[in-house]
Formats: structure tokens, sequence, C-alpha cells
């Protein structure tokens, strides 16, 4: 069965990792919802954070190939009960249509979102969240004309306590011994 699975990937950062790690994920036909990228908490590591919708037995299959890339120093699978995440999204709104009423000043604010830039020809609104949140959001506003919007990809950290700090120790040692 399927279910959406966040994979977070720590690797050096080299040209063409993201090319090799898409190409697994191709070879096996599983579509990328989100791909983030972005430095770590850890100096020179960088950690890229890719959504799928796959079954447990495809993403094992998958977590152990990436953990084959020579540049891939650990994979983690989790499910979204395990991680915190949010995306951004922001929306592009003719300012004629917020002058009219206070109807999309409300849907903002009662939204949790906030304006971000007002222009006379345009606004700019920012709402973080699920991707159900920020879809509600474009929902509520569409009737009034969305000119632009765009939403990242996930960012999300987990639950767990021991984090790659320890992993990067662990394997420091067995390498030494």
């Amino acid at each position: 069965m399927k279910r959406e699975f966040t994979i977070s990937l720590f690797t050096e950062h080299h040209i063409g990792i993201l090319n090799q790690v898409t190409i697994i994920f191709t070879r096996r036909q599983i579509n990328i919802e989100s791909i983030t990228a972005s430095e770590s908490a850890v100096k020179g590591i960088h950690k890229l954070t890719i959504v799928v919708n796959t079954t447990e037995d495809l993403i094992d299959k998958v977590q152990r190939q990436l953990e084959k890339l020579i540049d891939v120093l650990k994979v983690f699978v989790h499910t979204n009960n395990e991680i915190i995440y949010q995306e951004i999204a922001l929306y592009k709104v003719r300012t004629t249509e917020l002058m009219k009423s206070d109807k999309i000043e409300f849907i903002v604010r009662s939204s949790n979102a906030r304006f971000l830039e007002i222009t006379p020809e345009y606004v700019v609104i920012e709402k973080t969240g699920h991707k159900q949140d920020t879809t509600d959001l474009l929902n509520k506003l569409d009737p009034y004309g969305v000119l632009q919007f765009v939403r990242s990809g996930r960012v999300a950290i987990t639950k767990q306590t021991k984090e790659l700090i320890a992993y990067l120790k662990e394997m420091e040692e067995a390498n030494n011994n």
C-alpha cells in the first residue's frame, strides 16, 4: 500500500549528486513530490529532503541504493508522524481586489497568512503550513484572481533524538577500529 515518506539524505556538497539521486527514483518509477536542498547543522554537509508516495518495500530498496552512492553519508526515511515539517507558499493577487472589500484581508488573517508586499498593482501574501493549508488558502483566494502561486518543497526536521552528528561519530569510530 502506498503512503507518503520523507527522505532525509545527507551528503557532501558535490556537483552531480542530485542527478545521481533522481536517477534512482526514475529507475524505480517513483515520482518525487517535492525536493529541497539546504545546508545542514554540520559544516560541509548538505541535506536533501525528498517527499515520495510509494510502498514500504520500495522505499527500503531506494534507501539501500541511495546509501551506496559515494557522496552520500546517511539516508533516513520517515513517515509524517516522525517529523516536524512545513512548506511556504506565495500568492500574488491584484491590489484592486484587495481595495474592493475587506474579504481578502479577512481570508489572509483568518488563515494565519501575512502580506509581504503591497504595491499599486498587486499584493503578495505568504502562508507557511502543510500542503493542505497552503492549498486551502489558494482555493479561498482563487475567486479574487490569483495572478501567481508558488509553493516550496517540504522543509523537515526529525523528532528523533539521535542526530546526524551521532551517526558521523559512529562511522568515524568504526573506521578507526
